[in-house]
């Protein structure tokens, strides 16, 4: 494709989405949630079919876990919105003279990772219908195939319920200048980043209002109050879950000296194996790119053998998870990074402040506003814990992976997008739902009872004349 035909073919997508926008913003709630309602059934119907397409194509994970992922972006997600009003007045207050009103932003470009290509389309296509706008998909192109097979039916099931045309669009060939030219053009409302730091920067530096995540360097602190079996048990629930590739999931686990033989009993009794100090090296060779400073995508979402092969590790032939004992965090020991696959960094401290240290250390390499997560019966240090740390979500006793994505283990709201905040610089540390995707108006009305101060009061306003001398200039003035 050339430059000049992109050009027009990006015109000729958002000329497209303008006009659904226009028709979208007349819906009512009902018909709103009328196909809201027909999007969730149809996802939810393919939610295996999609699995294994998005295994099949990405090579990564594994299906039956990319099943439950696509529950959550369907049915979770559905049921934490249906109810949610995101058509007219949203509340009213007038007592105070203020009436809210929800208006709809105007075409969203929703970003997909590989990672989650199925998953995270369906989540995205949900929360934006919700709030009547229309979505442009752009794939990986590691991923396009599965993605737009999602999209489509998203989209076949929107217009059987009544929704405009070109409501849903996506790109079926992905290129950087294709994508450039969609976020930098005048008539797209927001863009919806979730992918690669790289990306989202340049999202964040096209001019185009953009919500989008930082990465996930997840540190795990077991603190001595904890159960240990139980601790363990939930830590690899949530790191082999799809082979690591959920971004919340655990990068490192901090553990106290005094406990660190039962803990590494525990692990292995999982199929964990802890490297040698001469084996981290080659871990490190494969695992991550030096020259990028970032985890090599041959890894991403592959199970613990196949990397302990290509590492020629010594490790068992059932081993489930690659442990590497590492003594500092930071560039000069690459594992301590985000790494999207069932390889965990160890860490043992002296105490607990130790431990909050390099906890904080940790999610600064990598990670700042993500997640970070704690197993601790003591309420008192989990307070002071996640007191300072820089964090969107703080997971205790809980599987890192599923507690940070939401719904499964707490009522956080289910979400692809987890937001870092201003430390991550992201705009919210939220959980990214159709919430976040509406421009609120405010009517503000004139109450007959309130008085206007002038200049003259303002300038010689003084608090300290008591309420009646207040009342009295006040009255000279009206």
């Amino acid at each position: 494709m050339n430059d000049a035909s992109n050009v027009n073919y990006i015109d000729d997508v958002l000329k497209k989405a303008t006009q659904a926008s226009a028709v979208f913003s007349q819906y009512d709630q009902e018909q709103t949630d009328a196909i809201v309602r027909a999007v969730y059934q149809a996802g939810f119907a393919v939610r295996v079919q999609l699995a294994k397409k998005a295994h099949e194509e990405t090579g990564m994970g594994n299906w039956e876990d990319k099943v439950l992922k696509n529950v959550v972006a369907t049915q979770y997600v559905y049921e934490d919105i249906q109810n949610l009003k995101t058509v007219g007045v949203l509340s009213e207050d007038l007592e105070r003279g203020i009436i809210e009103i929800a208006q709809p932003m105007g075409p969203i470009l929703c970003i997909i990772p590989v990672t989650n290509p199925t998953s995270t389309v369906m989540y995205k296509i949900l929360s934006a219908l919700k709030t009547r706008n229309p979505v442009i998909v752009s794939p990986s192109r590691k991923a396009v195939n599965c993605t737009v097979d999602a999209a489509r039916i998203c989209y076949e099931a929107a217009l059987k319920a009544g929704a405009p045309d070109d409501c849903i669009q996506w790109l079926s060939e992905v290129s950087r200048e294709q994508t450039q030219a969609l976020m930098t053009h005048p008539d797209l409302a927001l863009i919806l980043a979730t992918g690669g730091t790289g990306l989202v920067k340049s999202a964040y530096s096209s001019g185009t209002p953009t919500i989008g995540v930082g990465p996930g360097n997840v540190p795990i602190y077991i603190e001595n109050s904890a159960d240990i079996p139980f601790a363990v048990e939930q830590i690899c629930i949530s790191k082999l879950f799809d082979n690591g590739t959920i971004c919340a999931s655990e990068q490192a686990i901090i553990v106290e000296r005094s406990q660190t033989d039962l803990i590494k009993e525990e692990f292995i009794k999982k199929h964990a194996y802890f490297l040698t100090e001469e084996e981290i090296p080659k871990l490190e060779e494969v695992a991550f790119l030096r020259d990028k400073g970032s985890m090599s995508p041959a890894v991403v979402g592959q199970s613990a053998a196949k990397i302990a092969k290509a590492a020629n590790l010594n490790a068992p032939d059932d081993v489930k998870l690659l442990i590497a004992p590492l003594k500092g965090a930071g560039e000069d020991h690459p594992l301590s990074f985000e790494i999207l696959a069932p390889i965990l960094a160890y860490y043992e401290v002296g105490d607990f402040e130790e431990a909050v240290n390099l906890c904080i250390d940790l999610n600064f390499h990598g990670g700042i506003g993500h997640t970070v997560g704690m197993y601790s019966n003591d309420s008192e240090k989990i307070n002071k814990f996640a007191s300072l740390m820089n964090a969107g979500r703080i997971v205790v006793n809980t599987p890192s992976s599923q507690g940070a994505v939401g719904y499964m283990f707490n009522k956080m709201s289910p979400s692809f997008t987890l937001g870092c905040g201003t430390g991550g610089k992201n705009i919210t540390t939220d959980n990214v739902t159709a919430r976040n995707l509406m421009n609120v108006q405010r009517i503000a009305l004139r109450r007959e009872n309130q008085r206007m101060m002038s200049f003259d009061s303002a300038l010689y306003y003084d608090e300290s004349l008591g309420a009646e001398a207040i009342e009295k200039q006040y009255n000279k003035n009206y």
